[in-house]
């Protein structure tokens, strides 16, 4: 294995020299921090175990000791990790993750599914001479199901590790796989742990291309379909490390940065374990993937010396537009191919009700709001648990029955965002992203990031859609509207949008070769003309046609499009085609983006959140869950619980919300 590593042996190596500058640190009152984390970081692994002997020898004291005696918090957790062995480490690790009341089931995983035999023999024997007990023993009584007989298959450490691949069994493990998820009612778990836990990666890679073309769908989405919770997870990340261990630990380096707090224990160990294998290609696939490099990430998450150790680890910033590493490209190619053939299948979660009567409910929203006080709790059963169609449907009933506009009478009963969002959600499709559309534009400043959202999500019907309700509510036309209120490229990408004319239907492959080289050619050309090219390219091709041009665009130029667009481009212009990017590769976690975006930071953005669960619950909103968990490793529900608390005392717009939310992940 090629050494990727950020941590390399220091060239004139004195154990004893460093032991005394470390007892030097720690003489007296107080401790020279930033000596120890300049002196560990500058070691590797078997230099500061001779460190460690050579401190014992010269001053009869336990090095560890003094360094946990000395240190304190975070700082003091890394450093001490970073003076034990890998095995050591690891099996400490595992021994923490399986100790009292609960278990830390994301450790067992990360662990078991990214080490090799080798790295997982070694960690059985160290926790056996460690604790003297039985490793497989302990994971045995702390687990259960499938996922425990998935931890005991990795705890052998016995995956082949040849390297040779049968083709014939290749597809055979292919069709297997198939048969025993996606073509049968039920699912053969013992199936995928047996292959998964056991073939080599060469040729598990080959049975997951072969995989695609049999079910239409990768790999990973048949996992997410068939098995659920904790085994779920884990096979999806025995999944993501056969395909590439530095990117499934980009990720894990994102998520403990992301959400609520910083799970600082995954990135300790995640630091320190790569530190001398394979940190140059995770920061690459970091880069690769997120907005920012790993070292911006941790600079701006972390702090005092626990942030300078963990920046010495990463080893360096990254430059954003940067080529690839020769993996990096392969990945980034791979990526793009993935988005093209999988074909995911859209699931809302908000369905139509199925004892629908439209008189009952016309006749319970007037009682609702009659007399003295308004029932909130009836108004939101009804309106949150009917589809669109069903309301429009009660709508008119209201008008019929009972000679009243039911819009005016919730506007007049309800206040604040509960209104907004349940006046939201009785307007039809067309006539909310119109209404969306006016409130961006209106006032003293203009929305952008809505209006890019709007018109680079919606599909030519919903566009033409949109501008015919916003003509009939404002007699005035969308695009007029748009060119009073924007300028420059900004304001042509989005009335080519609004046109409504994007072309549709599969890659053209001729013509897909062609479009990315000319992206690649305007990459060298002046900024006005480069940012013209994108536009004839990005606002008209089919969203597949683009997976496809994203694709070709990678082998022309050893580089992904988004980062060129991010490093080249500024302003709402690179915010428009970003999000194109983002939408032809993955809409769900585009949307799952925006909505963490709506929550996080100074206050809630209401009106984006709002916008986002209200068209998006007939659609895709369990999608949008799903990729949520998976990038913030929170829930969308206990995102939109803890942070719709501020301003809604009564808890009716939050309840609202949690209706359209589905449910718990």
């Amino acid at each position: 294995m090629v050494f990727r590593g950020t941590i390399t042996g220091a060239p004139d190596f004195d154990p004893s020299a460093d032991a005394e500058s470390l007892y030097n640190a720690m003489k007296g009152l107080g401790s020279d921090k930033e000596a120890i984390l300049d002196l560990v970081t500058s070691r590797n692994n078997p230099q500061r175990q001779e460190i460690i002997a050579a401190y014992k020898c010269s001053f009869g004291k336990d090095l560890i000791e003094d360094l946990k005696y000395e240190l304190t918090g975070k700082f003091e957790r890394l450093i001490v990790s970073l003076m034990r062995t890998p095995a050591y480490h690891d099996a400490k690790e595992i021994k923490d993750a399986i100790k009292g009341a609960g278990t830390n089931e994301k450790c067992l995983i990360e662990i078991m599914a990214s080490r090799t035999n080798k790295q997982i023999r070694d960690m059985v024997a160290a926790y056996k001479d460690a604790y003297g007990r039985d490793m497989e023993e302990d994971v045995i009584a702390d687990t259960s199901g499938h996922f425990k007989k998935m931890l005991v298959v990795l705890l052998q450490g016995t995956r082949d590790e040849s390297g040779v691949v049968d083709g014939d069994l290749v597809e055979q493990d292919a069709q297997e796989l198939f048969e025993a998820g996606e073509a049968q009612w039920g699912t053969d778990e013992a199936k995928f742990i047996m292959l998964l836990g056991n073939r080599s990666v060469t040729h598990l890679r080959m049975v997951f291309d072969a995989y695609e073309k049999i079910a239409e769908m990768s790999i990973e989405d048949s996992i997410k379909h068939e098995l659920s919770g904790d085994f779920e997870t884990l096979m999806l990340a025995v999944v993501q490390c056969i395909r590439s261990v530095p990117m499934f630990f980009a990720k894990r380096l994102y998520k403990s940065m992301k959400g609520l707090g910083t799970a600082d224990n995954t990135l300790i160990r995640i630091m320190i374990s790569r530190s001398e294998i394979d940190m140059l290609d995770i920061r690459e696939f970091f880069r690769l993937r997120y907005e920012k490099s790993l070292y911006n990430m941790i600079k701006d998450d972390t702090s005092g010396d626990y942030k300078r150790t963990l920046l010495n680890l990463c080893g360096g910033d990254d430059d954003l537009a940067g080529e690839f590493f020769p993996e990096a490209a392969q990945i980034a190619y791979k990526m793009w191919e993935l988005s093209a053939m999988t074909k995911v299948q859209l699931r809302p979660t908000v369905r139509p009700y199925p004892k629908f009567d439209p008189a009952a409910d016309a006749q319970a929203l007037r009682k609702a709001m009659k007399g003295f006080g308004t029932d909130e709790d009836a108004i939101i059963d009804i309106v949150a648990q009917r589809s669109n169609a069903q309301r429009q449907e009660i709508r008119q009933t209201f008008k019929s029955l009972l000679g009243r506009d039911l819009m005016k009478d919730l506007k007049s009963e309800l206040s604040k965002n509960l209104e907004r969002l349940i006046i939201a959600l009785m307007l039809t499709p067309a006539e909310f992203d119109a209404k969306m559309m006016r409130k961006a534009m209106e006032g003293a400043g203009t929305d952008e990031h809505a209006l890019i959202e709007i018109l680079v999500t919606r599909s030519n019907a919903e566009i033409q859609a949109m501008n015919a309700a916003y003509q009939e509510a404002y007699k005035k036309s969308l695009e007029d509207s748009i060119q009073s209120d924007t300028s420059g490229h900004f304001c042509r990408i989005l009335v080519s949008l609004v046109q409504g004319a994007r072309e549709e239907g599969p890659a053209d492959m001729e013509r897909a070769n062609a479009d990315a080289q000319e992206l690649a050619d305007a990459c060298n050309a002046e900024s006005d003309d480069m940012e013209m090219k994108f536009m004839s390219i990005l606002c008209t091709r089919s969203f597949p046609h683009l997976c496809k041009v994203f694709q070709e665009f990678v082998r022309f130029t050893n580089k992904d499009i988004e980062q060129i667009i991010k490093k080249e481009m500024s302003g709402d212009v690179k915010n428009a085609f970003y999000a194109i990017v983002r939408s032809v590769k993955n809409q769900p976690s585009y949307f799952a983006d925006r909505l963490y975006k709506a929550m996080k930071g100074l206050g809630t953005d209401d009106r984006a959140l709002i916008r986002i669960m209200v068209s998006r619950s007939e659609i895709d909103l369990f999608n949008i869950r799903k990729e949520f968990k998976e990038t913030h490793d929170a829930s969308l529900h206990e995102f939109i619980q803890v942070e719709t608390m501020i301003g809604d005392t009564s808890g009716d717009y939050r309840k609202t919300l949690l209706i359209l939310c589905g449910g718990e992940d």
